[in-house]
């Protein structure tokens, strides 16, 4: 485990490899139109067909169960929609994974979703977010969002001038977090360092407890050494650990995670599209898929998600 400092000398790392805007995405469109061209539609059918287009599901997907945070924060802000989450649970880790490996996963999970008919997707992986994603806005028609480590917040929130960023191997390694950290924390000191032990406990539904402290005080000290005082969590599984990552860390530092920045943003592009779900008093349906282990993956869902959940196993 060893612990990165972004410096000038980084620069040169850097090939324009920023995930692309929202918007940026496959022209070919996703819902069928059976008359072809829109236009040719009458205004009932035409609004028969919105109706039908703002109904889709969300569609999430994540190596494991780290996703499931991303689901919660999204539910929050938009309970009336409906999700589908696929956790590649038989290829998690990501982090640890090559990027064409990461690439060539991201694609099947994203495909997956488009076969369920969803009408936007959220890459609830930091790693597949900042190494799939332009590759996965140029094949699929639909929406697709990002996670994106909170620098920008982080860097506001610090008062020391010096932030920590906790995610795994590979997103520590990424020249996406490098421009992140040159164009919101270019002023400050910002320390990196690779967890994918932190992964293994909530992929174990290990989430608190003595021995799940010591982990983490462990894993954290050398952020901690050098007296940041916020620590990013740049991994979706991370915030499963929230509770006692917080206990842990004490009034040394801010913890702070992207969940609900992305649930706004995700809120945000339905509502530019046209693709919010009409208001309804109940709350949207949830479908959970895993490509491993039904009966583990449904135990550590129930554990990080708060409630009793099924899970369906998607066929290799």
């Amino acid at each position: 485990m060893g612990m990165n400092t972004w410096g000038p000398e980084d620069e040169a790392k850097i090939h324009m490899v920023y995930p692309a805007r929202d918007a940026e995405r496959s022209t070919h469109a996703i819902f069928d139109y059976p008359k072809g061209d829109p236009r040719n539609y009458s205004p009932e059918e035409g609004l028969s067909l919105v109706r039908e287009h703002q109904l889709a599901p969300i569609g999430l997907f994540d190596s494991g169960v780290g996703g499931l945070t991303i689901l919660s924060a999204l539910r929050q802000e938009l309970p009336a929609e409906h999700y589908i989450f696929f956790g590649d649970t038989a290829h998690c880790p990501y982090g640890t994974r090559s990027e064409t490996n990461i690439i060539e996963l991201s694609l099947q999970a994203s495909q997956f979703l488009i076969d369920q008919r969803v009408k936007l997707i959220v890459v609830a992986c930091n790693t597949a977010s900042q190494v799939a994603l332009n590759t996965l806005r140029a094949t699929f028609p639909v929406p697709i969002v990002g996670i994106v480590p909170a620098v920008k917040p982080a860097a506001r929130a610090t008062k020391r001038g010096r932030i920590g960023i906790a995610a795994t191997n590979r997103t520590v390694e990424t020249a996406y977090l490098q421009h992140l950290v040159d164009e919101y924390a270019s002023d400050i000191e910002v320390y990196t360092i690779g967890c994918p032990e932190l992964v293994a406990l909530v992929e174990r539904g290990e989430l608190t407890g003595p021995k799940v402290e010591e982990e983490l005080r462990h894993s954290l000290q050398p952020l901690l050494a050098k007296d940041v005082d916020v620590i990013v969590l740049g991994c979706t599984h991370f915030p499963a650990l929230r509770p006692s990552i917080e206990r842990v860390v004490g009034k040394r530092a801010q913890i702070i995670d992207s969940g609900a920045a992305i649930a706004r943003r995700t809120h945000s592009v339905l509502d530019t599209e046209g693709l919010v779900h009409p208001s309804y008093p109940d709350r949207g349906t949830v479908q959970i898929w895993c490509s491993g282990d039904v009966s583990t993956f449904e135990y550590v869902a129930n554990k990080v998600l708060g409630y009793a959940v099924t899970a369906n196993q998607v066929t290799q």
